[in-house]
């Protein structure tokens, strides 16, 4: 454990704050605003913590102003405002120990970020494919005139393309290809290579980019990490795979006031039942 307790600012204080400024214009006050609307005020962690909710439920938020309080290493930009730093000094929080510096927050933008720099990765490969098939047809299919020794040269790779099927060629001329992996697998690798041991890490949605089967090896994987190597998780999700985490700590923040939950009592997860219910003469 490394987080114990994080408090947000009341009503009354944000509306106190309000009352204090000078500036009299402004048309967007985020974060300020949100959590009073959910009756927010404290979070409770525990090794595995689940903030659970739908589109504009406010789970984001909480995790952005988490990670920037505790000044926890990012990626990727978010959304913000000129309200925000003056909400993070109305903040506060308890820490049993000072989160060491692998922590960090993953959101949905940063795994995007690294798929998008392979695929870029990948096109380069692609095209050096493609050249070394041109130079295969051209090695294969010349006609040599042995004139210098780079004529040599140029005829050895003829006997070494006319050696081999064209496909062993290029594999024998190229770097082994990432592009082996899917979008899903490169996503899974991404949280894999990012979460490092004893650390707190703020997992904005983790399930985006991945299956079902991946979603379920990353729940091994985070319970393992929470387990036997020390770390501490905030997950913000509405997979009904990772709010079935065993020991997780979920809060409903679709309920006002938010309330602490089992996963099998959320809207989603019973959505997903009554599907299943309803289609299960089908399997």
């Amino acid at each position: 454990m490394f987080l114990n307790r994080f408090y947000f600012p009341s009503g009354d204080r944000e509306f106190d704050f309000f009352l204090s400024i000078k500036r009299k214009c402004y048309d967007n006050f985020y974060p300020f605003q949100v959590m009073p609307r959910k009756g927010l005020t404290q979070l409770d962690f525990e090794p595995i913590t689940i903030l659970y909710g739908g589109n504009g439920s406010g789970k984001t938020t909480v995790l952005n102003v988490i990670a920037e309080k505790l000044k926890i290493d990012r990626e990727s930009m978010y959304n913000r405002s000129s309200f925000f730093e003056d909400y993070l000094a109305l903040c506060r929080f308890e820490m049993e120990e000072e989160a060491p510096s692998p922590s960090k927050i993953i959101t949905s933008d940063d795994v995007f970020n690294f798929m998008l720099n392979l695929r870029a990765l990948n096109e380069g490969i692609d095209m050096k494919r493609e050249d070394l098939f041109e130079e295969y047809l051209d090695a294969k299919y010349s006609n040599f005139k042995m004139r210098s020794l780079e004529d040599y040269h140029q005829l050895k790779k003829v006997n070494q393309s006319r050696s081999k099927t064209q496909s062993k060629f290029v594999r024998a001329n190229l770097m082994e290809n990432v592009k082996g992996n899917s979008n899903g697998e490169s996503a899974y690798r991404y949280f894999t290579d990012s979460i490092k041991g004893r650390a707190l890490y703020l997992l904005d949605e983790p399930e985006n980019s991945l299956s079902a089967e991946r979603q379920l090896e990353l729940v091994s994987f985070i319970e393992e990490y929470a387990r036997y190597e020390g770390c501490q998780f905030v997950i913000s999700t509405h997979s009904p795979f990772l709010l079935a985490i065993r020991g997780a700590k979920i809060y409903d923040l679709d309920e006002s006031p938010v309330d602490v939950k089992r996963w099998t009592e959320l809207k989603t997860v019973k959505l997903y039942q009554q599907f299943f219910k309803k289609h299960e003469n089908e399997f």
